[in-house]
């Protein structure tokens, strides 16, 4: 009988498993499943998919369903979706050559390019992190066939080592718009990324991973000439464009302003909970696999999506879902409305050397056009990031609520 028990047991725990990954299974695979029937038939399927990643999330984050954390490593999961990343980009591909009407070509650039830049890229971002060989190639060769390849080795070689510092380009700055940040960091994170890579080769001029990444994008190309001749090359460039333009709003919006202090020996502070923004919205954070509950994964880039935690009042948190913000960021004057405070604030909250408390009192007097005494000097000033502008209310407070609100 114990065998029967024992199996009875893993089955139980697989269907509890199961339940707790459904969230994530549903909200990744349905704009899939939509896409490709786009693909095949276009009209209302290519405004389904569309409406699945947009519409459908902003309404469903509105739910007040606290997502479960649970022990499942939702490999499976991510495997599946690596594969379906490629079908999907054939079928999209292959539709652009095909009889559908102009418009339903730009509405599946458009929806896969969500999904790509979104849902694909969250998984990616999944499988590069996997210590295991066939994932972590997966993963890559996702990122290849949208011609991002370098984005493999400069997360993470590049970001993770150095995010919060002027080190790393995918970190955005108090201040910069997203149009400014894009050329910036695209093409400083391969510039950094190969770099690094030729340090772990021996100093070899084109290391072996970006050899490889450059051989992704051709087949892709190739791939995409032999589907549909020059419109399907059209087609991927679009799709592997606005992916990528995707791609770059969540780590604009996910880091933006959040600069780690430097130490007394010159060095940045460790990595922690406030170094990166955050959103709690269920519906979108299942669709992009946990990805905005950034702040853990940053903490601890090797735990798997399903076990990402959200410790209110210790990380910093977006007043809007992910996609939401990504949106705004488009606008670089209404974010910065939006988030300079937010930042300032949460700044503010762990400003403790005397020389950053009257270089930001010292801020906020000239941003109000008033001429403030000379500052003290800190013996690391010429490495230490500016600190941000302290906002102030009418009734002159700066308080800051737990979420990093003002």
């Amino acid at each position: 009988m114990d065998p029967v028990i024992r199996s009875v047991g893993l089955l139980r725990s697989d269907s509890a498993i199961m339940m707790r990954l459904l969230p994530f299974v549903a909200a990744s695979m349905l704009p899939a499943a939509l896409l490709a029937l786009a693909c095949l038939w276009g009209g209302l399927w290519a405004w389904a998919g569309i409406g699945a990643i947009t519409v459908v999330v902003f309404f469903l984050d509105k739910l007040s369903v606290e997502g479960q954390i649970s022990d499942a490593t939702g490999h499976r999961l991510s495997e599946a979706l690596g594969l379906i990343h490629f079908a999907l980009l054939g079928l999209a591909v292959w539709s652009m050559g095909g009889p559908l009407p102009l418009l339903d070509k730009v509405l599946i650039v458009v929806g896969c390019g969500l999904y790509f830049g979104q849902i694909s890229n969250s998984n990616a971002h999944e499988l590069i992190h996997r210590a295991a060989r066939w994932p972590f190639r997966l993963g890559a060769s996702n990122y290849s066939s949208l011609l991002f390849g370098h984005h493999t080795s400069a997360h993470r070689l590049i970001h993770h080592v150095h995010a919060g510092t002027a080190r790393d380009p995918a970190t955005s700055r108090l201040g910069e718009g997203f149009w400014h940040y894009l050329p910036r960091a695209w093409i400083g994170g391969f510039r950094a990324g190969l770099r690094a890579e030729r340090q772990r080769h021996g100093g070899v001029r084109w290391p072996a991973p970006y050899v490889g990444y450059c051989v992704g994008a051709a087949v892709a190309l190739i791939g995409s000439f032999a589907l549909a001749g020059m419109a399907g090359v059209a087609g991927l460039v679009a799709i592997a464009a606005y992916a990528q333009i995707q791609l770059m709003l969540s780590d604009y919006v996910q880091h933006y302003g959040l600069e780690r202090r430097i130490l007394a020996d010159g060095k940045p502070e460790k990595m922690g909970p406030q170094h990166s923004w955050n959103a709690p919205h269920w519906y979108s954070s299942a669709m992009m696999l946990n990805a905005p509950r950034h702040s853990a994964h940053h903490m601890q880039p090797a735990k798997p999506f399903p076990a990402l935690d959200l410790t209110r009042g210790e990380m910093p948190i977006l007043p809007q879902s992910l996609p939401v913000m990504a949106v705004i960021a488009l606008v670089p004057p209404l974010w910065r409305r939006l988030m300079d405070k937010r930042v300032a604030a949460w700044h503010a909250r762990g400003l403790q050397d005397p020389a950053e408390i009257a270089r930001a009192v010292h801020d906020k007097l000239t941003a109000g056009g008033i001429t403030g005494p000379a500052l003290p000097h800190s013996p690391h000033d010429k490495d230490r990031p500016s600190a941000p502008v302290i906002p102030h209310r009418a009734n002159g407070s700066s308080r800051a609520d737990d979420s990093g609100r003002i």
